[in-house]
């Protein structure tokens, strides 16, 4: 005789709300630098970021050192094993140091590196750069006078799932990465990923170190979407002159049209003073274990 009654309490009663997901972060996390202000972090020369954005999660670099890096890494709560893929910026050691122990946690990750003729992130090389000498006993060539067709370079990482870029490639929705080479004094042709993520405020460009130099970086974004919102990361200009740092600044404010800048890593305590005077409000702080929202 219930049966009824319940049925009709079922067919009047609201149904339960069920809260809808909130949508996950989209922030840059800093994990690795040599200021901050947050407590628990260890500071050191080297660069490396998380950024979560529409769904994926990137790692940006992985610092100088793989104890600082894990300890780092712990201390933040990141979960290395939900890694969508990895974009190293160049091969320095600043930027490198800590690849071993994200290998350990999550050893097939991919991982976008630059690709170089040669080095850790090179190429296999036609060894057509040794010149032969067939007057020579067998003991004094290279290989008793029997070169292999190329010369393969060698890796610290050789498991890992590396895919070697060289020209702009968009790798998920929303996300590039650009290649640029140096030219300068002491990197010379050394080639260096940058990542752009496209919002509805304009690009967000994360970079190492600029090797390339910012402006060439920039031009290279900008050809990905118009209009940059944000710039990440280090611009190497710790040893350059207080009038050039001026002069670059301007040019990200006025010939870009950036919106906003939060410079890290290698930009030199005389970069962040320059870029503060002339964004203002639009400056962006970016220590150890910063997070910004994208």
């Amino acid at each position: 005789m219930w049966a009824p009654v319940v049925a009709a309490i079922a067919l009047v009663a609201p149904a339960s709300s069920v809260p809808a997901a909130s949508p996950p972060p989209e922030r840059i996390t800093i994990l690795y630098d040599a200021f901050g202000k947050r407590a628990g972090l260890r500071r050191d020369w080297g660069f490396a970021a998380l950024i979560e954005y529409r769904g994926s999660r990137i790692l940006f670099d992985t610092g100088n050192n793989a104890e600082v890096f894990e300890h780092n890494i712990r201390a933040l709560g990141v979960d290395l094993r939900r890694l969508d893929f990895v974009v190293v910026s160049h091969r320095h050691g600043d930027h490198t140091s800590g690849l071993g122990y994200v290998l350990r946690v999550n050893p097939t990750v991919r991982i976008y590196a630059p690709r170089e003729g040669f080095g850790v992130f090179g190429n296999a090389t036609p060894y057509g750069f040794v010149r032969p000498d067939s007057t020579l006993a067998a003991e004094e060539r290279y290989f008793s006078g029997r070169l292999p067709p190329t010369l393969v370079s060698g890796s610290p990482w050789p498991r890992a799932n590396f895919v070697l870029i060289d020209s702009t490639t968009r790798i998920a929705p929303g996300v590039s990465v650009i290649s640029t080479v140096s030219d300068r004094p002491g990197t010379l042709e050394l080639r260096e990923l940058s990542l752009v993520l496209e919002t509805s405020a304009g690009i967000v460009v994360l970079v190492g170190c600029s090797h390339p130099g910012i402006e060439r970086i920039m031009d290279a974004a900008s050809a990905v979407a118009p209009h940059p919102h944000l710039l990440l990361g280090g611009l190497h200009l710790v040893a350059t002159t207080d009038p050039e740092i001026d002069r670059i600044a301007a040019t990200l404010q006025d010939r870009f049209g950036l919106d906003g800048i939060a410079p890290g890593h290698c930009t030199g305590e005389p970069g962040f003073s320059a870029f503060r005077r002339r964004f203002g409000t639009a400056y962006r702080y970016a220590g150890l274990g910063e997070s910004l929202p994208i």
